[in-house]
């Protein structure tokens, strides 16, 4: 099922993380905790050690406020965004 997501914001996108490998779940609840934008936060197997959905007011947040917020925090090591696109049929 999709998010709705609120009027007063604009942006979804998933950020996929690389983490150090013995900090994963602490990482990932110090980020839920100190960026609110981050509606979800979840360890994942595979090439990424985690996955944020985030929402953001516009981009330049996204960018500029958010993702330098996430590699502050302890054992983030490097970030990749998708910004989700809905197709109108």
């Amino acid at each position: 099922m999709p998010f709705s997501t609120p009027v007063s914001y604009m942006i979804e996108a998933y950020i996929l993380l690389t983490l150090e490998a013995d900090k994963i779940p602490n990482t990932l609840r110090e980020i839920l905790k100190k960026v609110p934008e981050i509606t979800e936060a979840k360890g994942l197997t595979g090439p990424y050690d985690g996955i944020l959905h985030v929402r953001a007011k516009n981009l330049k947040e996204l960018t500029l406020k958010i993702v330098p917020a996430i590699y502050k925090i302890d054992g983030v090591i490097d970030t990749t965004t998708a910004i989700v696109i809905d197709s109108e049929d």
